[in-house]
């Protein structure tokens, strides 16, 4: 019987190829067979030149392949393959259905290690020079998506989930959803001036950032071309001397 290879998930970060952790540039550099996301960069790809490489690409309103079939290709894979890179954008546990993929892999008796990525909030902070958590201001935060999955009811046609109660939000995949965030925000009571920032394409040649407030944002952001993060809270005041974006 062929001995089973080894999978890892591996966060990619934000999606500046540079962001990647050693760790995870290195697994990259030994992989067999590399399994990657529609976020991750051709400039990433270069770290695995020598690599079998699958596009298991999600993407919010395109074609995609179903996560049951990239269980099953990873499960594959492993039965071929000594070192198996399954890459994903950001980091694997929070937003990346790793528990759907540990789940498959863990059934079948396959060797899982889980590589942490930044993930998209925390980079968006950096690049905006905006702290989510602020001394006196801001002492909580809260990530979030209203994305459902497949088997789960369309959100449009039913009651939405309470949003968290913290000081700082931030909505992933939130550009088509951060206006009715934000109506509900202010049928909460939130004022109309709360700072917010949207930044898409975190991180790469083509990150945009734009500032605005919490009334604006509930009149709609114009339709993007990459993934779209927004914050809102307090904490996204601008500083005094603060230099523009």
């Amino acid at each position: 019987m062929t001995a089973l290879g080894k999978v890892y998930l591996v966060g990619a970060g934000p999606g500046a190829a540079d962001l990647i952790t050693v760790r995870g540039a290195r697994l990259l550099g030994q992989a067999d067979v590399v399994l990657y996301d529609a976020l991750v960069t051709p400039e990433m790809l270069d770290l695995c030149r020598q690599a079998e490489l699958i596009s298991v690409g999600k993407r919010s309103g395109q074609r995609s392949t179903a996560q049951t079939l990239i269980n099953q290709q990873l499960v594959e894979c492993a039965g071929k393959f000594r070192h198996v890179v399954r890459l994903k954008g950001g980091d694997p546990m929070l937003f990346g259905r790793a528990d759907e993929e540990l789940r498959a892999l863990e059934a079948a008796g396959i060797e899982v290690e889980v590589v942490p990525g930044i993930t998209t909030a925390v980079a968006a902070a950096a690049a905006t020079k905006q702290p989510l958590t602020k001394r006196g201001v801001a002492r909580s935060v809260a990530f979030f998506t209203s994305s459902t999955a497949p088997d789960q009811p369309d959100h449009r046609h039913a009651a939405p989930p309470a949003l968290p109660e913290t000081d700082t939000l931030v909505q992933y995949m939130g550009g088509r959803e951060a206006a009715a965030t934000a109506e509900r925000l202010l049928a909460e009571g939130r004022r109309p001036d709360l700072p917010v920032v949207v930044v898409e394409n975190c991180s790469r040649a083509d990150e945009c950032i734009l500032r605005l407030t919490l009334s604006d944002l509930a009149r709609g952001l114009e339709p993007g071309h990459g993934p779209v993060l927004v914050m809102l809270g307090e904490a996204l005041a601008r500083r005094e001397h603060q230099p523009s974006d």
